[in-house]
């Protein structure tokens, strides 16, 4: 398993340690959105996407927050209708949607993805950057946006030798610096 690309989307000015949403290809062919990149106290770690758990209304059907002691939208009392085995976890107010099973496979995600949002964070100091966290997945031409120019030890850009210039982000996943911690690994 490779991941192809990696899209960053930054969080201007974020209030907490949200720095930045990412979005994960694997294989060319599988898409993971919403893992979120977060400022911890030993520098940025990835968390998986995960929803929030609710309960819904024995009444009405709404969903509500798993903590909720009323229900939002017809005011019925939602608490007690839970079971024993539910009150056990009412410390756990998320799930994860999609999670790594190994600590490999995390250890795999968290250099790839942390190395393209320090690429993503250069990139974004460029005049004329513009996010493609957003882009179609279908769509396999994707506008060039201003990269920063990273050179192999021989001078050239590591994917394009001789033509001097560097391919669009969704291009650069393999692209690694000399110094990089993650440099490119062979296929297993």
């Amino acid at each position: 398993m490779d991941i192809t690309e990696v899209r960053i989307k930054l969080m201007e000015e974020s209030e907490d340690r949200l720095r930045a949403f990412c979005s994960i290809t694997f294989d060319n062919c599988f898409v993971v959105r919403d893992l979120k990149i977060i400022e911890g106290s030993h520098g940025p770690f990835v968390a998986m996407p995960s929803r929030k758990l609710t309960n819904r209304c024995a009444r009405c059907g709404n969903k509500n927050h798993i903590r909720s002691n009323y229900c939002n939208n017809c005011g019925s009392k939602v608490r007690s209708q839970r079971g024993q085995r539910e009150e056990d976890t009412t410390n756990k107010l998320y799930a994860d949607v999609a999670h790594p099973i190994n600590q490999s496979c995390r250890d795999l995600i968290q250099c790839h993805v942390v190395e393209e949002y320090r690429l993503e964070l250069q990139r974004a100091k460029l005049e004329g950057y513009v996010s493609r966290y957003d882009d179609s997945y279908e769509n396999s031409e994707v506008p060039e946006s201003p990269q920063p120019q990273r050179k192999s030890p021989a001078g050239e850009s590591p994917a394009q030798e001789g033509t001097g210039s560097v391919p669009p982000p969704h291009m650069t996943t393999n692209l690694r610096s000399a110094d990089s911690p993650s440099a490119p690994r062979s296929k297993e």
